[in-house]
C-alpha cells in the first residue's frame, strides 16, 4: 500500500525524515521503492535530464502522465507526487482539470509552483479532494523572469517573503512543500514555523526531507551540477547501493552536510 497524505504528516511529528527522489521510468521505480523512497517526484526536471532542453518550460502535462504511469506500473509503496507542469495553472478551474487528469491516473499529489500567488488555486484543489505540495524559494518555472537560478533569501525582505509564502500556502491547505536553494538557516526558520513537512533541495539540513533529482545524485546528468548535488553513486558499489546509501544519509541527517548547503 502506498504511503498515504497522513503517514506524511506523521513522518514530520515523528522526526521521521521524508526520503524524495526524482523517478521517471519503470526500471528506476521499482528499485527506489525496494530502497524505500519515501515519495517519488515526478518532476518536470525531466525536460533536462529526460528530454535535452534547458528548461522545465517545454513540458506537457501529456509527458507528466507518462513518466508518472510508467513509474506506478513497478511500484507499490512510495507516494506519487506529480509536478504540475508551466501553463497547466493559470487559474483555479484549469489547475483542477489538469490535477483530475493526474490524479486519475494515478497521482497521490499534485505540486504547483510558488507562495502567495497560487494559495487561491491550492484551497480550490483541497476543496475538491485534491492534495497539494507547494514548492518555494528557487522556482523553475519563472526562470524567464528571474534569468538565472539563483540563490534565494539573502535578505531580511527576501526571507521574510519565503516565511509568508510558507504560512500562506498552508493556511491554502497544502499537506507540505518543496524549499528549492536558500541559505539552510533560512530553510531551518521556515521549517520550524510550519507545521506541514518541508523538503529541501539546496535549502540545508533542518528540512523535514530531502529531495534531489536522480540524475544528478547518480551523476549522470552532463550539465554542471547545482552544489547541494551529491554524488551517490562514488564510493558506492552498485546503483543500489548509491540509493541505500541516500535514504540512510537522509535518514540519519547526516545529508545534506554544509559541503552540500548554503
Amino acid at each position: 500500500m502506498r504511503l498515504s497524505v497522513n503517514k506524511i504528516l506523521e513522518m514530520k511529528a515523528n522526526n521521521d525524515k521524508i526520503t524524495m527522489l526524482t523517478c521517471t521510468d519503470a526500471s528506476f521505480a521499482k528499485l527506489l521503492d525496494d530502497e524505500g523512497i519515501d515519495v517519488f517526484l515526478i518532476g518536470d526536471s525531466l525536460g533536462m535530464v529526460i528530454q535535452g532542453f534547458d528548461s522545465t518550460i517545454p513540458v506537457s502535462i501529456d509527458d507528466i502522465n507518462y513518466h508518472m504511469e510508467c513509474c506506478i506500473r513497478t511500484s507499490k509503496r512510495a507516494l506519487i507526487l506529480a509536478d504540475m507542469p508551466f501553463g497547466t495553472y493559470p487559474d483555479p478551474q484549469i489547475a483542477y482539470e489538469n490535477a483530475v487528469f493526474l490524479m486519475q491516473n494515478g497521482a497521490s499529489m499534485v505540486k504547483l509552483e510558488g507562495g502567495e500567488n497560487v494559495a487561491p488555486i491550492i484551497t480550490y484543489l483541497v476543496e475538491r479532494g485534491i492534495p497539494v505540495c507547494g514548492h518555494i524559494g528557487l522556482t523553475p518555472q519563472s526562470i524567464n523572469l528571474t534569468g538565472s537560478y539563483k540563490i534565494q533569501g539573502k535578505n531580511k525582505d527576501q526571507v521574510d517573503k519565503l516565511i509568508k509564502d510558507g504560512l500562506s500556502i498552508q493556511k491554502a491547505g497544502a499537506t507540505m512543500t518543496v524549499l528549492e536553494l536558500m541559505p539552510s538557516n533560512v530553510g531551518k526558520q521556515i521549517t520550524e514555523k510550519l507545521k506541514i513537512p518541508t523538503i529541501g533541495i539546496g535549502a540545508g539540513k533542518f528540512c523535514d526531507g530531502q529531495v534531489l533529482n536522480l540524475y544528478d545524485m547518480l551523476d549522470v546528468y552532463p550539465e554542471k551540477k547545482p552544489k547541494f548535488a551529491k554524488n551517490f553513486l562514488a564510493g558506492s558499489s552498485s546503483i543500489k547501493d548509491a540509493i541505500k546509501k541516500y535514504v540512510e544519509e537522509v535518514k540519519n541527517g547526516t545529508f545534506p552536510d554544509e559541503n552540500y548547503s548554503y
